[in-house]
């Protein structure tokens, strides 16, 4: 009689023993596929990267507004009487002087009104030395020879004022500068207030410009001021801060500056508008280059290394721009390390491979050529 713990026949087959060894190597198998794929989830390779350390440097930038830039003197040229004009002495854009002619208007009725003046001076001035031999001899009173004194000053008062209005006539370059363009012609009938012309003087730029007034602490007198021009490209025409207005503009909360720069050469223009930079005083400061910024919106942050090749984003307070370089204001100390590049590779936690520290680079590349990354034997395979 069969044991009851004997196994069945077709247990014992040939084909059923094959079909049990078939499925347990599938299911080693498919642990070993289930297990590798958890390994890889959790072992991802380092980043490679480049790092930074941040330390101390000192730190000269500009505050950047536009100014506009205007003459040392300027003002428009106008007739200060109504007539014609008998001649035009200049043309547009000459350098004149003080003093200077530059349009001549009519002027017979008046000078024959400075004839007429003369000639009545030259008899006050008779009579008055006739009346004075006479005094000296007591033939007449005092009192006659005041009058007499009286109409000579009166005399000479209407030669003067005669001559005046003659003057009148010839307008003239109240100081020495460049003219612009010329807006009349010999024979225009001009008026009180008529423009003949412009006049500058363009030796020195007066440069306005506003900043707000949260800046006021930072503006002093004799700052050094770089102005550029697109007019110029390339070109910096240095100055100083010659003056700081003495109110704040209630509406704009901004205070004007005004700079004087030295322009003997003319390049530069009344009216030109121009890119400011005045250079605040050198400070020590922490700077990063601006490749390591990460910027989200209006926050900042950078990647700081921590122990064990790990990274933490970190958010940063940043100042002023320069060359490639960012002021950090808050969130770094001297001595942190920092990503420079491969930043778009990293996330807070990543592990990292510092390729920019030449000594941990050799190392690894070392250990790399020892075969930790490298291919198995081909008789593994």
């Amino acid at each position: 009689m069969a044991s009851p713990f004997s196994m069945p026949a077709f247990l014992s087959s040939r084909p059923y023993r094959a079909l049990v060894v078939l499925g347990l190597v599938s299911l080693v198998v498919a642990c070993g596929k289930k297990g590798g794929a958890e390994g890889d989830k959790g072992g991802q390779p380092p980043a490679t990267v480049t790092t930074a350390q941040v330390q101390p440097v000192r730190w000269s930038d500009e505050l950047k507004a536009l100014g506009t830039a205007n003459a040392r003197e300027s003002v428009t040229i106008t007739a200060s009487v109504s007539q014609t004009i008998a001649s035009v002495e200049f043309d547009s854009g000459q350098y004149v002087k003080k003093g200077q002619p530059l349009v001549t208007l009519v002027q017979g009725q008046q000078a024959a009104n400075v004839v007429q003046a003369q000639a009545q001076l030259r008899n006050a001035e008779q009579l008055y030395e006739r009346s004075r031999k006479l005094a000296d001899q007591q033939l007449i009173a005092r009192a006659d020879l005041d009058t007499q004194r009286s109409a000579l000053e009166a005399a000479r008062a209407q030669v003067a004022t005669q001559r005046a209005t003659v003057a009148d006539r010839v307008i003239r370059a109240p100081f020495s500068g460049v003219l612009g363009l010329r807006l009349v012609s010999a024979g225009s009938l001009v008026t009180l207030g008529t423009p003949i012309t412009t006049l500058d003087d363009v030796s020195l730029i007066k440069l306005d410009f506003t900043f707000p007034e949260s800046a006021l602490s930072q503006l002093a007198l004799g700052q050094r001021v770089n102005a550029r021009s697109d007019a110029w490209p390339g070109e910096t025409f240095v100055g100083r801060v010659a003056s700081i207005d003495s109110r704040v503009d209630p509406v704009s909360r901004a205070i004007t500056v005004r700079a004087e720069i030295p322009n003997a050469d003319g390049r530069l223009r009344p009216g030109m508008l121009l890119d400011v930079g005045v250079e605040r005083a050198t400070r020590d400061t922490l700077a990063i280059p601006e490749l390591a910024l990460q910027q989200n919106g209006e926050v900042a942050s950078v990647f700081r290394v921590e122990p064990g090749n790990q990274v933490k984003e970190v958010p940063v307070k940043i100042g002023s721009r320069r060359f490639g370089e960012v002021e950090v204001v808050s969130g770094l100390k001297p001595g942190d390390r920092i990503v420079v590049e491969g930043t778009v590779k990293l996330r807070d936690g990543s592990k990292i491979k510092d390729v920019g520290a030449k000594a941990t680079t050799d190392q690894d590349g070392a250990r790399s050529g020892d075969g930790a990354d490298g291919a198995r034997p081909a008789k593994e395979g």
